[in-house]
């Protein structure tokens, strides 16, 4: 736990590399069943040889069958990696208000896959209070913006300076291919899965550099793509944090999600056609589909969930907001869902709906 050693004046020497009304459920926990194996009988004819190895001690219906490796490129393969975030690095100072500094910040994304560990260097924004801490922390994954045009930061200024303006460290990933990351050539194809793990790991570097973080009190808060990416991060990887907030958020079946945004999408017809041959169309290859979506996934969900929609969003249709609620609820997860009188960008709600979001924090102890 970083104490006043870990101050923000301290930090600051470190100049390097840098949508109130609406339905509300909760319930039970959940728990998955394991398989087991069946051990089967040997032949009364068969030959000595086999009657011999037959006679091995039986392993009996309580003995776990070996668990197949998850298919890479899906939310259990990426469940299965290990993932460590360090080296967060404070740069250029952006802003320095009464109530926190913001700084340009990097920090490294390490996972090991099948093909060998990977390392990518993640640009970001980082907001701290003024004062010593420790205080809780919030980490941000912004919706969809072409990587093309996106600038460090860009997407979520506005929660960033809430959050910190009351308390919170905040930290907003840029995600791999953005802005000063590093790119991976293979991210479409890999379904944006990397997003996930450079959420994840940004967790684990803030938690190991020198901000002044409690490291038990923190949470994740995505918009529209970035709360697809959150869902996924609490599905691959449950207990990481203590609270999380989907706003807006993209359908948690990614079928959904491409029909809606890129199938009919003449600039993504290159991508489109790349996932085609590689994978196959969703009406072509559904199970890979199910696979790369949270929703499956849901009973692996440890963290409270407070999902935030607007009524009138015309992106992300309130539908997909209700559906990704019923199958947290049916999965055993604790889930929440407010809806505003708003659209997908939060105009008129987004203070009432920033200080619900921070309610439900603390109440969760972040």
């Amino acid at each position: 736990m970083s104490h006043r050693a870990r101050a923000v004046a301290a930090l600051a020497a470190v100049l390097v590399l840098s949508a109130c009304s609406g339905t509300e459920s909760e319930s039970r926990p959940s728990s998955v069943p394991s398989a087991a194996a069946s051990s089967a009988e040997p032949s009364p004819s068969a030959a000595p040889q086999q009657a011999e190895l037959s006679a091995q001690p039986d392993p009996g219906p309580e003995a776990e069958a070996e668990p197949a490796p998850a298919p890479e490129v899906s939310v259990p393969g990426l469940a299965e990696q290990r993932h460590r975030g360090d080296r967060l690095r404070l740069g250029a100072v952006r802003e320095d208000t009464a109530d926190y500094t913001s700084y340009d910040v990097t920090y490294r994304s390490r996972s090991s896959t099948r093909s060998g560990p990977e390392s990518y260097t993640i640009s970001g924004v980082l907001n701290v209070p003024k004062g010593p801490g420790p205080f809780p922390a919030v980490v941000l994954a912004h919706g969809y913006i072409d990587p093309a045009v996106y600038v460090r930061g860009q997407g979520m200024t506005r929660e960033r300076g809430y959050l910190a303006s009351r308390g919170y460290v905040a930290l907003h990933v840029d995600y791999r291919n953005h802005a000063e990351s590093t790119d991976d050539p293979d991210y479409q194809l890999r379904m944006r899965l990397g997003y996930s793990a450079d959420v994840i790991n940004a967790v684990k570097a803030l938690r190991a550099s020198d901000v002044p973080v409690a490291d038990d009190r923190v949470a994740l808060f995505g918009r529209s793509m970035g709360g697809g990416v959150v869902l996924k991060a609490l599905a691959a990887a449950p207990g990481l944090v203590q609270a999380a907030a989907p706003w807006a958020s993209v359908s948690s079946l990614e079928a959904q999600n491409f029909d809606q945004f890129q199938r009919n999408d003449a600039a993504d017809d290159a991508d489109t056609s790349a996932l085609a041959r590689r994978w196959g169309l969703p009406e072509d290859n559904p199970a890979f589909w199910r696979r790369n979506s949270s929703r499956p996934y849901f009973d692996r969900v440890t963290e409270p969930v407070l999902l935030v929609h607007g009524r009138f969003d015309d992106t992300c249709p309130p539908a997909w907001a209700r559906a990704t609620q019923g199958a947290l609820v049916d999965a055993g997860a604790q889930s929440r869902l407010v809806f505003y009188d708003d659209g997908h960008a939060f105009g008129p709600a987004f203070f009432a709906a920033m200080d619900r979001t921070i309610a439900f924090f603390r109440a969760h102890g972040v």
